[in-house]
């Protein structure tokens, strides 16, 4: 049976038992490692972002799949893929004009000299 996943009716790119050296390209909510092959969704319990890893596909649903990591890698050059920075909670510092408009009477014009 044809399973769907991304859209259009496809057949998942990988079978559970699959064994494959997959990069962490995302965090999911709940902590787990992503990884994506040909656009279907991998989770990777225990996998931090950046990691290379081999991985045993576990469990393969409609949308996504989930994995085991059987081993870290070392990335291969032509494959490293640069991660996002991290989010911070980027909150406007005040500063001691904040919020205060520039009257304009400190700057001249230079056509006026």
């Amino acid at each position: 049976m044809e399973r769907n996943f991304n859209r259009g009716n496809q057949t998942p790119p990988v079978r559970q038992g699959d064994e494959l050296e997959v990069q962490i390209e995302a965090m999911g909510e709940k902590g787990d490692g992503i990884a994506k092959k040909q656009g279907f969704v991998i989770f990777v319990p225990g996998a931090k972002l950046g990691d290379y890893v081999k991985i045993r596909i576990s469990k393969v649903l409609a949308k996504v799949c989930f994995a085991e990591v059987l081993e870290k890698k070392e990335v291969p050059a032509d494959q490293k893929i640069v991660p996002p920075p991290k989010r911070e909670d980027r909150r406007a510092e005040p500063t001691e004009d904040f919020g205060e408009e520039d009257s304009g009477n400190d700057v001249q014009d230079s056509d006026e000299e």
